[in-house]
């Protein structure tokens, strides 16, 4: 309890309540444009958080993290341009909702059932982390490397339907992480006698390269510039009322469930919640034929879903060191960098830490919804933000932050190198996220490899013959093949008929 006391008196720090704010507004509007992300602003601000105090640095990120996934519905209502991922199913009644001169409800609806998703998830997080990382501190470095080997597998099985590929993206982020000095034995590897390959690849350029620059460039390469115009009218006033909500209850516990477990799972994210949520909903609808022509139920089902799959994703971050999504990399990448270890002991550890995530986040949700209930009539002016401006902020800001990352300009040309892999991923169709996600386990991967073997004289034995770690490695296998069985079932069926 003092832990919890201290971490929010902390929270509401002056300072902390005014980065938090500021980045929370920044994260609604990067949200909102179509080509940017939350993702994106928690990347160019990273490395502003080097020199800050980490609280305040953190204070930042959970302000765009939230402020950007919560705004990314605004472009799907007005003009049926998802602004990222998350909200893809936003479109298919939010936008017909706008178009039937419903627009007020349909961003109302949007913006309270984000703060709901958002608020009560990251509620289920705070209670289960700390049980989920006692459980942890009970398994070995075995269980421990099968469960990072787990979670970097399942999220490359799952790319896209295509295992192969998102196995390579897995593959090339592990042996990025391997140049420079072996944390046992400290000789050089990969380095091709390169001094400054010698302390390893940088984070921030890797995700400034692969996220940032490259959303950049890919979207002029496409000509995806120019949005249609906005045809909001009366955005004045709520809009909803509370029979709107009442009345769809199942829709929302059900949308609430899918979207924390999905967050829960290493790498799915908000992306995939809302598909999933939306999906479902409408199966177990009793006016399925009416999804999808502008119903209130799929804006519900959509917008608490992936804003639920933040407090999913932020229980394995905090208990287990493994992020849930793209966003809870980048916030590991910011935990790495301020020195601090994520793992299971992290809770223990650093307790005021991991309660102030927690309290920042809800505050940060209640700063949004409350910002955008009475900024909504506005919300069509973010939408004509001429994107050259845009654009050569990000470009200036990704340059800048490349650089005093490391106070190189070695970094500089790295962060530029992968903007070319991110490059070549496209047209391959290589998944960057199982990159990412090995990246940031690898460290984690070879320590726990290595301990597995020194701590026995049984060698790679007790890596199957201890239950959990034998389970956790079925669940990778499976995870790989099952695709491959599936599809022939599926034709073996249809040779039938």
């Amino acid at each position: 309890m003092d832990a919890f006391l201290s971490s929010f008196m902390t929270s509401l720090d002056p300072l902390n309540l005014l980065l938090m704010a500021v980045c929370a507004v920044i994260g609604v509007i990067f949200g909102a444009i179509p080509g940017l992300s939350g993702g994106m602003g928690m990347t160019l601000i990273l490395p502003l958080t080097f020199g800050m105090a980490m609280y305040n640095g953190f204070s930042m990120l959970l302000g765009m993290y939230v402020g950007g996934i919560s705004g990314s519905f605004i472009a799907a209502v007005l003009v049926g341009i998802p602004g990222s991922a998350s909200s893809i199913a936003t479109c298919y009644d939010g936008y017909p909702m706008s178009q039937k001169g419903q627009t007020s409800k349909a961003l109302a609806l949007g913006i309270i059932c984000s703060f709901m998703g958002t608020f009560f998830s990251v509620i289920v997080a705070m209670l289960l982390s700390g049980p989920i990382a006692d459980l942890a501190l009970k398994l070995g470095p075995w269980e421990l490397f099968s469960l990072c080997f787990c979670a970097v597998v399942l999220v490359a099985s799952l790319s896209r339907g295509n295992a192969v590929k998102g196995l390579i993206g897995a593959g090339i982020g592990l042996l990025a992480a391997c140049v420079g000095m072996d944390p046992v034995t400290a000789s050089l590897r990969f380095t091709f006698d390169s001094v400054y390959a010698q302390g390893g690849i940088d984070m921030v350029a890797t995700m400034l390269g692969i996220y940032a620059l490259l959303q950049v460039t890919a979207d002029f390469a496409k000509g995806n510039q120019k949005l249609p115009e906005v045809k909001a009218k009366d955005l004045r006033g709520i809009g909803v009322t509370l029979r709107d909500f009442t009345s769809n209850v199942k829709t929302i516990v059900v949308s609430f469930v899918l979207g924390l477990w999905i967050g829960f799972l290493p790498g799915m994210g908000s992306g995939l919640a809302n598909l999933v949520a939306y999906a479902q909903c409408k199966s177990i609808s009793k006016n399925q034929e009416e999804w999808g022509t502008g119903i209130p139920q799929g804006v519900m089902a959509s917008e608490v879903s992936n804003n639920a799959a933040i407090g999913g994703a932020l229980i394995p971050m905090m208990s287990l060191g493994i992020p849930g999504d793209a966003p809870t990399a980048l916030l590991l990448s910011g935990l790495i960098i301020h020195g601090m270890q994520p793992g299971p002991l992290l809770i223990s550890s650093h307790p005021e830490f991991v309660y102030f995530t927690f309290i920042m986040v809800e505050l940060a949700a209640i700063f949004v919804v409350v910002s955008e209930l009475l900024t909504k009539r506005w919300f069509p002016f973010l939408l004509k933000v001429p994107y050259h401006y845009l654009y050569s902020a990000i470009l200036v800001m990704c340059y800048v932050g490349a650089y005093t990352s490391t106070s190189s300009i070695f970094n500089v040309f790295m962060m530029v190198f992968f903007l070319f892999i991110g490059i070549l991923f496209q047209m391959a169709d290589i998944p960057a996220s199982p990159m990412i996600l090995a990246f940031i386990l690898a460290e984690n991967l070879e320590s726990y490899f290595r301990k597995g073997f020194s701590y026995t004289d049984e060698g790679i034995l007790p890596f199957f013959t201890r239950p959990v770690s034998l389970a956790f490695l079925l669940l990778a296998a499976f995870s790989v093949f099952w695709p491959v069985i599936s599809a022939k079932m599926q034709q073996k069926k249809k040779a039938k008929v």
